[in-house]
């Protein structure tokens, strides 16, 4: 039997060169989990995603099983590689609505392709939840990137959010501060994986419907994602309950710029429930 094809796609790119890598592979039936490590590994993106068809479900190439690994573990739900998916199954098997099982719970997408070839997609979060960051976590966290608690921004707490996977999020007072960043990778790595956590979602918020994101993610092994759509939806929900937003609305999240990988994230925050998150998705030879 051949090896699966890995193909190579970059979600929310804002411009050539942009997004942040993903790999999708899409079999007949799941590989084991050493053998989709493995290729997560020998990809090297952030997070590499596994499909196969649901054979329960009535047109099964509308309903997939989806596996997310990184190069060193396996997370519960990725929305870079969500959205890549969604493109890659909607050059299969055309636009329109997709239903992705995974290990955080049904995300249905939503892809559209334009008559030039260009793709994107938008996918519906599970629905969103926050739990309070305790302050030694907090400090623990600003120790690994060298701040204090007076580099936050006194207007937005410090939170833990989930949108199918949980991140810290940490708000700061200028993007100054978010530009210069820099951590100790395995501080913040025993930080987060103790805490269950998945990234670090530092963000300044330029404007009520703007923000800019770094998302480092030291637990897949991963010094920091160009575009991250799952903590770009836990965002939308960490919003939401602290009453900074009116949903329902729309919020756009830029991330990548300082890493020369620019991304944009839409975000749509209803009253309730999951959160929207919409982009694009180009091959990476498209990138270069």
């Amino acid at each position: 039997m051949s090896a699966p094809v890995v193909l190579r796609l970059a979600a929310f790119a804002a411009g050539p060169g942009g997004g942040n890598p993903a790999g999708v592979v899409v079999v007949d039936a799941l590989p084991t989990v050493d053998e989709m490590q493995a290729m997560a590994a020998e990809v090297g993106y952030s997070e590499t995603a596994f499909l196969a068809p649901d054979p329960s479900a009535g047109d099964p190439s509308r309903a997939w099983t989806v596996r997310y690994f990184s190069p060193e573990a396996e997370v519960p739900f990725c929305g870079h590689a969500t959205i890549a998916s969604a493109v890659a199954l909607g050059r299969r098997h055309g636009a329109g609505t997709y239903e992705l099982h995974t290990a955080a719970g049904l995300v249905p997408v939503e892809v559209a392709l334009g008559s030039a070839g260009e793709a994107t997609a938008a996918f519906t979060s599970v629905a969103t939840a926050r739990r309070i960051l305790e302050p030694d976590l907090l400090a623990t966290c600003l120790d690994a990137f060298g701040w204090t608690a007076a580099d936050l921004d006194p207007t937005l707490p410090p939170d833990l959010a989930f949108a199918g996977a949980w991140h810290v999020v940490l708000p700061l007072r200028s993007r100054t501060l978010l530009a210069e960043m820099t951590y100790d990778f395995a501080a913040l790595r025993t930080a987060l994986e103790d805490a269950g956590l998945i990234t670090a979602q530092v963000v300044w918020r330029e404007r009520p419907d703007r923000f800019h994101a770094r998302d480092p993610f030291p637990v897949g092994g991963v010094v920091e994602d160009p575009a991250t759509g799952a903590a770009a939806a836990a965002l939308g929900g960490y919003l939401r309950h602290h009453g900074l937003i009116e949903p329902p609305t729309d919020l756009t999240v830029v991330q990548g710029v300082d890493m020369g990988r620019p991304s944009t994230i839409g975000v749509h925050v209803p009253v309730a429930g999951g959160v929207r998150v919409s982009g694009t998705a180009i091959d990476i030879t498209d990138t270069a």
